[in-house]
């Protein structure tokens, strides 16, 4: 372990938690959460690696043991998900809110447009990553856009690795959906001097219009996840492991 990442893990997990499946999800909310957690971190150019869980993240690190581990190298962990806040729930440790990884993007934007931070956005398709990179320029002109890359590349090369580093971001939005985005914080993070790093996951498309999120009452009602089935039905599969993942919640506790 490099003396960077151990420096992070002794400085992560001051904050109170509610364990799921072994993984550590922060129970607060997204307010306080951005202002006394992610804003000064962000000030004081301190590194931070942010993954937003559901379910299917949650059941994939059943499945892979490496990808647990990633997931418990995070130094936050946030509830993305009705399922995770039902388990919570049901296990009696209840979480104080949802934290969904597409509000946090947007409320991230805001403060590096405020502050005139500097951005990079890696991950979507090649049209995708253009447009979100003209959007943001567009909604937000105080931000500094450092680079972009789409997804459908070389994410790993040194080349693209080093010229990131020397971009030196504030902030980095890894859009390469999981298990990709989060093994590829983990294995990359310690070579950047600063910067805050979340996988997104589609925020990029829905950024850019090219997914349409759920309107506000089904999401009020925790179901954003069936209003992506009805508009999205390859996804019925991925539904499919929430539902697993609750299961084996009723199984433990039964």
């Amino acid at each position: 372990m490099t003396i960077d990442k151990a420096e992070r893990l002794h400085e992560m997990k001051h904050h109170e938690t509610v364990s799921i499946m072994d993984i550590q999800f922060i129970n607060m909310t997204k307010k306080d959460f951005l202002h006394h957690q992610l804003y000064p971190r962000l000030n004081r150019q301190q590194k931070c690696f942010v993954v937003t869980a559901n379910p299917e993240i949650v059941m994939q690190g059943r499945a892979q043991r490496s990808y647990k581990e990633v997931l418990q190298s995070a130094d936050f962990v946030t509830p993305d998900g009705a399922g995770i806040l039902l388990a919570a729930k049901y296990l009696k440790q209840p979480l104080q809110e949802r934290i969904a990884g597409y509000d946090l993007m947007l409320d991230l934007l805001n403060f590096a447009h405020v502050q005139g931070l500097r951005c990079y956005f890696l991950g979507g398709k090649d049209y995708i990553n253009e447009k979100m990179v003209l959007e943001v320029e567009k909604q937000f002109p105080n931000i500094t856009i450092v680079g972009h890359q789409h997804g459908y590349t070389d994410i790993n090369d040194p080349m693209l690795i080093d010229d990131m580093r020397k971009a030196a971001p504030d902030l980095v939005f890894v859009a390469l959906g999981m298990p990709r985005q989060e093994q590829w914080i983990a294995h990359h993070i310690d070579a950047f001097q600063k910067g805050l790093f979340i996988g997104v996951g589609g925020s990029f498309d829905t950024f850019v219009g090219e997914v349409k999120r759920a309107p506000q009452k089904w999401i009020n009602l925790n179901l954003e996840w069936l209003y992506r089935i009805i508009k999205q039905p390859f996804r019925i599969k991925r539904i499919g492991k929430a539902f697993e993942f609750i299961f084996r919640i009723l199984l433990k506790k039964s």
